[in-house]
């Protein structure tokens, strides 16, 4: 054989063993950071916003279980729905849902609506069931906002907001934007930072509001008769809430009722461009615009809201016969404030299950 001819490679020993496979799983988590310590303290303010918004459910929950309230619910519902100057097609629909509810029974359709208002309760003082429990209250809230609320019309001369339902479901779109449930006690889902997109969205529609409320404080309707929203506020109330009331009554009369009214509609439209401009605000002035709407929000409760009152059995002074309207506005202040962290961060890919920190 030539020395120059090739020898035979050597067999090759097998090698016994399992061969170590990368899983998805390990791929997956060497890729995802850690959540930062601003993202914790802002899943905690989300919890515990959710969880005032939840106590607010817990007092409605108590006013409705008054059985004056089962007594004036169709009422209530054929009063908004036939009132001068709303649509036609909304007294169709009224209709529809009280021929529906007298074919179940009124007592048992009021039942299975207290049973959904307890449910999302529980769920918004616990963090059980959400996201999918803040669906249900998204739904429930347009429905009460289309019967019971009478989609917050009529939009007449001298009409100032779109009522008090869409309010509060405009609070479980948030939560569902925001992943307002996430680090509850009774919720396995996965921590996660919501993406910016959603936090933005959270700010546009809650500006969107604030743009329609602002655009009817700019009619003679609102304008000419300012007066007339704060003195009626004080009718039935007690004595402190009406003296209260009475400050700015004469505040509005030192510095003209026009002026003032001009003062609050300048307001509305500065609150209402700085959510829907959020995004590219500084923090300082984001912050100012929030802290300031938060602020208002609560003045107007104490004074043309009366505080949500007069208070009564089974009955509130706002329509659907809750705790307010501008408060639950400035929960949703809360909620935005807790978020706005995200505005500008590029979100994080999906973690998994994680855990918040003691």
């Amino acid at each position: 054989m030539s020395s120059t001819e090739q020898q035979p490679n050597p067999p090759v020993q097998p090698v016994y063993g399992v061969r170590h496979v990368n899983l998805p799983l390990e791929a997956k988590a060497s890729r995802v950071p850690v959540l930062g310590t601003q993202d914790h303290a802002a899943m905690r303010a989300l919890s515990w916003v959710r969880i005032a918004f939840g106590v607010f459910f817990a007092v409605n929950l108590g006013l409705h279980f008054n059985p004056q309230y089962a007594v004036q619910f169709a009422a209530d519902v054929r009063h908004a729905a036939l009132a001068a100057g709303q649509p036609h097609a909304l007294g169709v629909w009224a209709s529809a849902v009280l021929q529906l509810m007298a074919a179940v029974g009124i007592s048992k359709a009021v039942a299975l609506l207290f049973g959904i208002e307890a449910l999302l309760t529980v769920g918004l003082l616990t963090g059980w069931g959400f996201p999918a429990l803040a669906w249900v209250g998204l739904v429930y809230e347009l429905f009460l906002w289309s019967t019971l609320g009478g989609l917050g019309g009529p939009y007449t001369s001298g009409a100032t907001d779109p009522g008090t339902a869409i309010v509060y479901a405009l609070g479980f779109a948030l939560i569902l934007l925001l992943r307002g449930w996430q680090g509850a006690a009774w919720s396995n889902a996965p921590l996660r930072r919501p993406d910016s997109v959603r936090v933005r969205w959270a700010f546009w529609l809650f500006g969107l509001l604030w743009a329609f409320d602002a655009w009817w404080k700019w009619q003679p309707g609102f304008l000419q008769h300012f007066a007339s929203f704060l003195t009626s506020a004080q009718t039935g109330q007690p004595a402190w809430i009406a003296e209260w009331i009475a400050v700015f009554i004469g505040l509005g009369h030192v510095i003209g009722m026009e002026r003032f009214a001009v003062l609050a509609a300048l307001t509305e439209t500065a609150i209402a461009a700085g959510l829907l401009f959020a995004p590219w605000l500084p923090q300082a002035l984001r912050r100012a615009v929030l802290w300031g709407g938060l602020v208002y929000s609560l003045l107007l409760w104490s004074t043309a809201e009366g505080f949500g009152g007069p208070y009564g059995p089974g009955f509130t002074g706002n329509k659907g016969d809750v705790l307010g309207t501008t408060t639950v506005y400035a929960l949703l202040f809360l909620f935005l404030l807790a978020a706005q962290v995200w505005l500008r961060r590029a979100p994080l890919p999906d973690s998994g299950p994680t855990t918040l920190p003691d």
